[in-house]
């Protein structure tokens, strides 16, 4: 029987760049090398340039693939859109779009000052609507389709047992309503817009030596008995970013070991 299906192609980044902000670390440089790693050149924006994001750059040039490093603040739109034209400039029209930074802390909602809030909408919900704009802008001009995914979390979908982080969970629940929201007004112009929830993942943050009875806890709480991998985040970001998900706009993935089954 005779078929144009090519699975694996259906994967495959070549020819395309992608942007990454929060590429430093964690989620974030994780997916940056495994776009790389299925062909795209890859534009790393943090607000830090510092030895996190230099080893980024370095695994993707082990790959054979293009890189730049930039340094912005994701709450400044102004930033966001010179970082945007220095992609283009440096490696070609932005196709791709993964929007991974943003931070985490806690405290009581009653104890909560005005400024720990807003510093943190900033950065999770500002910061991604941000990002999105220059980001579509850009795919727009151009005229080509493109794919943005923005990280949000399981927080955004439940209340996690024992954190105190009103303004976190608020922030991630935005993240995903606010992508659903732009795949709707983008969705007749070519770019598809989705966002993916982790669970417990352990990232540097999670797996400090205080955190240990925390991230016991995480790990009992979880159906499948552990934290996830940060390489675990690469295969959703892979296909809501590749032709594969040519049909997925507006979706929330839940990569979270099952929790929000519970």
């Amino acid at each position: 029987m005779e078929t144009k299906l090519n699975a694996p192609a259906l994967f495959n980044l070549s020819g395309r760049v992608a942007l990454v902000t929060g590429a430093g670390s964690g989620i974030g440089q994780r997916i940056a090398i495994g776009l790389a790693q299925c062909g795209a050149d890859v534009a790393l924006l943090d607000r830090r340039e510092d030895d996190g994001l230099h080893d980024t750059a370095s695994a993707i040039a082990a790959l054979g693939r293009e890189s730049i490093k930039i340094q912005a603040d994701v709450t400044s739109g102004e930033a966001l859109t010179k970082a945007v034209a220095q992609t283009e400039k440096d490696l070609g029209p932005l196709r791709l779009a993964l929007n991974a930074a943003g931070i985490a802390n806690a405290e009581a909602c009653e104890d909560m000052s005005e400024e720990q809030y807003q510093s943190l909408m900033d950065i999770n919900m500002k910061g991604v609507w941000l990002s999105c704009q220059a980001e579509a802008r850009a795919m727009l001009a151009h005229g080509q389709s493109g794919s943005i995914v923005n990280i949000a979390s399981m927080s955004g979908v439940i209340v996690n047992r024992g954190l105190m982080q009103v303004h976190y969970n608020a922030s991630k629940a935005g993240v995903i309503h606010m992508s659903k929201s732009m795949a709707m007004e983008w969705v007749d112009r070519g770019i598809r817009v989705n966002s993916i929830s982790p669970g417990y993942t352990a990232t540097p943050m999670n797996t400090r030596p205080e955190m240990i009875h925390q991230t016991r806890d995480f790990e009992s709480q979880t159906p499948m008995q552990r934290m996830a991998d940060v390489n675990e985040m690469v295969g959703p970001a892979v296909f809501l970013l590749s032709d594969a998900a040519s049909y997925c706009t507006g979706v929330d993935l839940l990569v979270d070991g099952g929790f929000c089954c519970w």
